[in-house]
Parts: structure tokens; C-alpha cells; sequence
């Protein structure tokens, strides 16, 4: 059975990063523009409250994927990073992280949340669009040609 918990000790942090690690190795994809080692150095600071949250997904002992929450600007958080390992596609764990960040989200008083995916993450666009999402002009810095930009009103 998969569960789910917010990030609260060092160790859940350190395996946050693992994960996020892990994701930018499944994109093929340079993060350097995103200052993808200062997040990592930061992710404790960055995904944390008072502004934002790191979920992790688990099945027993394995972390299978995560997601995490931040501050964008006083009304606006951004969702990065949400990724489930290949074996966990396709038994909604996807589908409960985003569910649970949206809510986090809510819960830290935020008006809106933005994310940015690539143009062949098609199924993360559809489960996106399936709660809401629509897309919306660039919001930040993104040299990969085909980079969608979406929000949903919380």
C-alpha cells in the first residue's frame, strides 16, 4: 500500500533529494538554468514551511515518488519536481501527489499554483489539465524548446 508523507527530518530531506535526483536523470535534460544544485542544497529551506512542502510517496520501506510545493510569490506557489518511479506509473500515485500538493498548497494560503512541464510528458499533462490546470504564458526562464506553462486557481 502506497502512503504519503510530508517531509519533516533531515533524513526525509535527504531522500527528497535523492528523488529529485532521480527525476532529473529520467529527463535527459541539463537543469543547470533552474540552479537545479542550489535547489538541492536548499531543498529543506525552499520545500518547508512557512512556504512550501515536500511530499513523498512510499510503499513499506521504498520511497516510490514525490512532489514538492514552493513559493513563487505571496499569492502564488509552484509545483516542482513531482515524480513517480517508472514500476509505480499507472497505480495513481501521480494522480495522489498532485491531489495532496494541491491541497498543500491551499493549506499555506496560496490564491494559485504554476508549474512547468516538457511537451512529451503528455500523460502529466493530461492528469494536469484533469484538475484543472489550463496553460498560461511564460513565468519564468526556460531554454528547452516546447516547455508548457500552466496554472490552476486554488
Amino acid at each position: 500500500m502506497i502512503t504519503y508523507q510530508i517531509a519533516a527530518t533531515s533524513q526525509d530531506f535527504e531522500t527528497g533529494k535523492k528523488l529529485f535526483e532521480e527525476y532529473a536523470a529520467s529527463l535527459n535534460v541539463d537543469l543547470s538554468f533552474q540552479n537545479f544544485s542550489k535547489e538541492l542544497d536548499t531543498i529543506s529551506e525552499q520545500y518547508n514551511e512557512p512556504a512550501g512542502a515536500l511530499l513523498l510517496a512510499r510503499d513499506g520501506e521504498t520511497f516510490v515518488g514525490c512532489s514538492g510545493v514552493r513559493r513563487l510569490d505571496e499569492q502564488t506557489a509552484e509545483l516542482k519536481r513531482m515524480y513517480v518511479k517508472t514500476e509505480y506509473r499507472g497505480y495513481q500515485v501521480g494522480l495522489n501527489l498532485l491531489e495532496r500538493s494541491i491541497e498543500l498548497a491551499k493549506k499555506l494560503g496560496y490564491k494559485k499554483i504554476r508549474l512547468d512541464t516538457l511537451e512529451n510528458m503528455t500523460k502529466a499533462q493530461q492528469l494536469y489539465r484533469s484538475f484543472g490546470f489550463y496553460e498560461i504564458p511564460s513565468y519564468r526562464f526556460n531554454p528547452l524548446h516546447g516547455t508548457i506553462y500552466m496554472e490552476k486557481d486554488l
